[in-house]
């Protein structure tokens, strides 16, 4: 059947567009969870949803398990490839195909990269809510598939908040259409909600309309230096309450995390003295007097110990380096254990020195860093090879690693994804912040969905 099923994919796509064997590229084979690669049975690349539709039909009458896979930075290991079964790459699915300035929407392919379609909306006049570091390689159809977050979800919400409407293929080949652009539409059930978030377990997104926000009229960056995590948050919250929806940004790294970007990315010192949390702020402001002056009302008050306000792109982009360090680990070691969790702002803190002694007592040669949007609740831990070397870390590290950080997030009543998604590395511990009602609610609509379980099978749920 296997043979037969190769056959007709390549009556119906083209040669060039199923690829076996030999021929399949290595990006098809592992995604950024970094899992050994696996070669699929074959890879299809569609160009358009009506041949996405007649692939998935032809997969579901051969019962042939489907992996959907976009830019492959996902690390939870949704689009890593199992073993007998054919990859749908969209990356040929690409291109921003209308931007409405009346409606304030811009409609893309599932395929184009979010920087593609950040730079559309900015060519419009517009801005793109939906940001991340990986916005040159994710998709805008896997930032719908994950409910992706990132750096200004504090001002424009995670990517389910930014989305008006999808076009979808279910997993016999239906095609759903519902490019909506009205911000009201309340005409029953709104499965393109329920699509969201899915990572490909109940339908392909092939299109994806998004609601364009208008741009600051200018941008204010701040690096602030605070003594704990209680007072960052204090700190937020006195900037929420005078700026509103002004803020856009508020990340929050701990010492370790700057330690690593001074040591070992070779930064300056971002202050005279280390202090316990660094924080990144930006501001949609054009009063640069007012946010001076709340500074020095934080700074009065003991919540802010010091302060540096930029006063030019150059500052901004350096203080933005901090943050971004973390992408050049890659610099002195091979690989790095990637978890974003999610915890009530009241428990960050305790949280925060919770992991501290976890990985003081159970990995203390480790890289272990903390870092996060924090105003979305959302810390990112970054734990480097468990023996502290160059190396690579081991699937039996990851384990324990996980094991030892997501009990933390389950004492404290957190989630064990904020914005990465389930995938299959996350599988085993959904149960940690969800309720058996809901997986058994979320197992009934995969099953009414997709009832011969082709797609995505293993990701989110275990397989029946």
């Amino acid at each position: 059947m296997g043979e037969e099923l190769i056959g007709r994919l390549i009556e119906r796509l083209g040669e060039g567009s199923v690829r076996t064997g030999a021929d399949i590229p290595p990006n098809n084979c592992v995604d950024a969870s970094h899992l050994t690669p696996v070669t699929p049975r074959a890879v299809v690349f569609p160009r358009t949803t009506e041949e996405v539709s007649a692939v998935l039909a032809l997969c579901h009458a051969a019962d042939q398990p489907v992996v959907t896979q976009g830019g492959m930075t996902g690390l939870a290991a949704g689009a890593h490839p199992g073993e007998g079964e054919v990859a749908l790459s969209l990356e040929k699915m690409r291109g921003v195909e209308e931007v409405d300035p009346v409606a304030g929407t811009l409609t893309a392919l599932a395929g184009t990269p979010l920087a593609e379609v950040q730079a559309a909306a900015e060519e419009a006049g517009f801005l793109c809510g939906i940001d991340l570091g990986a916005r040159g390689t994710a998709t805008i159809g896997g930032n719908v598939a994950t409910n992706a977050g990132g750096n200004q979800v504090v001002r424009y919400g995670m990517t389910r908040r930014n989305v008006l409407g999808l076009e979808a293929v279910q997993a016999d080949g239906t095609i759903l259409t519902s490019l909506n652009k009205m911000m009201k539409n309340n005409t029953g059930y709104d499965w393109t909600q329920l699509f969201i978030g899915s990572e490909g377990t109940l339908g392909v997104v092939t299109r994806v309309v998004i609601g364009l926000h208008p741009k600051p009229a200018a941008v204010e960056t701040a690096l602030l230096a605070a003594p704990d995590a209680n007072a960052a948050l204090a700190v937020l919250a006195r900037l929420q309450a005078r700026f509103g929806g002004e803020l856009l940004t508020f990340e929050a790294m701990w010492s370790e995390f700057i330690a690593v970007a001074v040591t070992r990315i070779k930064l300056p010192e971002p202050f005279a003295e280390r202090h316990d949390v660094t924080l990144l702020v930006e501001l949609g402001t054009t009063d640069k007097e007012r946010m001076t002056d709340v500074l020095g009302e934080l700074m009065e008050e003991g919540l802010v110990a010091d302060a540096f306000l930029a006063q030019s792109g150059q500052d901004a982009a350096r203080m933005w380096a901090y943050r971004e360090s973390v992408y050049e680990y890659g610099q002195f070691q091979g690989n790095q254990i990637n978890l974003d969790i999610s915890l009530p702002r009241g428990q960050i803190g305790q949280a925060v020195e919770d992991l501290r002694q976890l990985g003081a007592s159970a990995w203390p040669a480790a890289v272990q860093v903390i870092f996060g949007h924090v105003a979305d609740s959302n810390l990112h831990v970054v734990i480097g090879p468990l023996d502290g070397g160059a190396g690579y870390v081991t699937p039996a590290d990851k384990k324990t690693v996980d094991a030892g950080v997501y009990e933390v997030v389950r004492r404290h009543k957190g989630s064990v994804s904020a914005e990465h998604g389930i995938g299959r590395l996350k599988r085993a511990y959904l149960g940690y912040s969800r309720s058996p009602a809901e997986l058994a609610l979320m197992r009934t609509l995969k099953t009414a969905l997709d009832p011969k379980g082709i797609l995505n099978p293993g990701r989110v749920l275990e397989e029946a």
